[in-house]
């Protein structure tokens, strides 16, 4: 049985790495990034890996689950989990207590939750079948299969995912469960901004972005991936791509991207309350992230204390 975990989460742009790792520090602890773009190698600007933030004066700080694979590659949440528990456990036996920090909310929820996903093969007759139908058309099949279930946004948001899910539901056996926590005590800290601030910090860091050097970044990435596997990466890699494709002007690019990375960020939030619907608790903080964040854990690691008394 595992033990003692704490999450980090909150929108994009929110802040959850800095503050990751200065917990991280604090307590003598080791950061695994919950955020499915990290993984790739490359991916870099366009998915805000900020390396140097693990480097603080006197020490860095160990991460895991970025830089691990090939954007030629695709990583799934099945891989995610399997990485997952071995890094988890790895660090557990080293006594320290792992500290999840990401945005990609369907990966924390499977850790949390009991979510098993078996290795389903793919089947590539059900694939040539559906890879003509519309995004709607699949979600409805879906529907037909699954009329009591609620759809996370993560599970649903692309293609590739919709016609996953029908994949798994007509394999033999299917073996998705949920809710039954496996892991015995966790803390979840949400960061929460306003929507003016959110959207300033947005803005800010994707014009940051852009003087780094991302249409570089996903110039070369192009000439490696090609556009078909870059529009499936995120939204700067595809709304550059458009740009370089002359397709749309800079102008066109910035406000587009800026509009759909605000989007994206309100469904982050309504993801992290269906978490809660499901009896995950997050502990929502909107100032003093750092000092309020160990008043948080160290209350934690008291009831736990308390506990085995």
């Amino acid at each position: 049985m595992l033990n003692l975990l704490i999450v980090i989460i909150g929108p994009t742009a929110s802040g959850k790495t800095n503050l990751a790792v200065k917990l991280a520090d604090r307590y003598d602890s080791e950061i695994i990034s919950a955020d499915s773009r990290q993984v790739y190698r490359g991916l870099d600007i366009g998915t805000g890996k900020d390396l140097h933030e693990y480097n603080l004066e006197n020490k860095s700080i160990n991460y895991h689950l970025i830089d691990i694979i090939s954007p030629q590659n695709k990583y799934s949440v099945f891989e995610f989990q399997n990485d997952f528990k071995q890094i988890y456990k790895n660090i557990i036996r080293n006594k320290k207590v792992p500290i999840v920090c990401g945005g990609t909310g369907f990966y924390i929820k499977s850790i949390l939750c009991n979510y098993t996903f078996s290795s389903i093969p793919p089947n590539e007759i059900i694939r040539n079948e559906l890879k003509n139908k519309s995004n709607n058309e699949l979600f409805n099949i879906l529907k037909d299969y699954y009329p009591n279930r609620d759809f996370s946004y993560d599970e649903i948001q692309t293609k590739r995912r919709l016609i996953r899910l029908i994949e798994i539901y007509n394999y033999q056996n299917p073996d998705i469960v949920h809710n039954q926590e496996y892991i015995d005590n966790y803390l979840v800290i949400g960061l929460k901004h306003t929507r003016d601030s959110i959207k300033d910090r947005i803005n800010l860091r994707l014009n940051s972005r852009l003087e780094l050097g991302l249409i570089d970044e996903v110039e070369s990435l192009l000439n490696t991936i090609g556009y078909d596997r870059l529009f499936e990466l995120g939204l700067e890699y595809r709304y550059v791509s458009l740009y370089l494709k002359g397709e749309i002007s800079f102008d066109d690019m910035l406000e587009k991207l800026q509009t759909a990375i605000h989007q994206y960020s309100k469904k982050q939030m309504t993801f992290f309350r269906y978490m809660e619907k499901n009896k995950i608790k997050i502990n929502w903080i909107e100032k003093n992230f750092f000092q309020s964040s160990v008043e948080i854990i160290d209350n934690f690691f008291s009831e736990i204390e308390n506990r085995k008394i």
